[in-house]
């Protein structure tokens, strides 16, 4: 029954969803060594990286795009910079989606060991005790509430735009469900994030946080010829 004695409420407008291309970077050295490379760790592109970051370049060339953003880990920058050339968009780098922090790993000899250790804690975020932290690293609270931040910064002001942003597996594809709720994530970490994947994303703001939809996970198809033969940087894929 309708209560004619309360005013009609008046119906929010519907902001229209931004979609949003998380670009891994191209092949960089510690892909090759499986160095853990947070802040202390930097390379810059390989060679065979800097062809996939042309490769994904000449991908968006036929996409309009109205913003890219980048991690500020040298890897990151120059795969957004080769991509921004090819669209005619300087990449803005935002601080919060470097790579996850994992501490006192970073520096460590990357050792089945302690990728063993790694692999634990992030095991540990999704069994439910996402407090769980790197050594001198942070939790999944913190890597979660750095991603969406980094989102409010990307995405400040827009409305059914097309966004990239490139950074990295490992923030990508831990922080992917908590954005996205509606997907399997131990079903998506089967087929590993490659070098400049694209993985599709489309977001609106929802009671001042960002619910996704994913519309596509670590897409590669455009990355062929020399480019194809990856080294994914994790003793579990990489492990002949």
């Amino acid at each position: 029954m309708i209560d004619a004695t309360r005013p009609p409420t008046k119906e929010q407008p519907t902001k229209p969803m931004n979609t949003i291309y998380l670009v891994r970077h191209g092949e960089n050295l510690a892909n090759l060594t499986r160095e853990f490379s947070h802040r202390a760790v930097d390379y810059p592109l390989t060679p065979k990286g800097v062809l996939q970051a042309q490769q994904t370049g000449a991908f968006f060339r036929d996409h309009p795009i109205d913003a890219i953003y980048a991690s500020p880990l040298r890897r990151a920058v120059e795969t957004a910079e080769i991509i921004g050339a090819a669209i005619g968009r300087a990449p803005t780098v935002v601080e919060q989606f470097r790579e996850v922090n994992v501490g006192a790993l970073e520096g460590m000899p990357p050792t089945d060991a302690v990728w063993a250790e790694h692999d634990r804690i992030v095991r540990s975020w999704f069994e439910g005790r996402p407090e769980q932290r790197f050594p001198a690293g942070e939790n999944y609270h913190e890597l979660l509430g750095r991603m969406r931040a980094g989102l409010g910064i990307a995405l400040r002001g827009r409305a059914g735009q097309r966004v990239i942003i490139v950074g990295h597996g490992g923030i990508f594809t831990f922080t992917l469900q908590g954005i996205c709720r509606a997907i399997d994530l131990p079903a998506l970490m089967r087929q590993p994030s490659r070098n400049c994947s694209i993985t599709e994303i489309e977001l609106a703001e929802a009671d001042g946080e960002w619910a996704g939809t994913l519309k596509r996970w670590s897409a590669h198809a455009h990355i062929t010829g020399d480019a194809t033969t990856q080294i994914i940087g994790h003793p579990a894929f990489d492990t002949p």
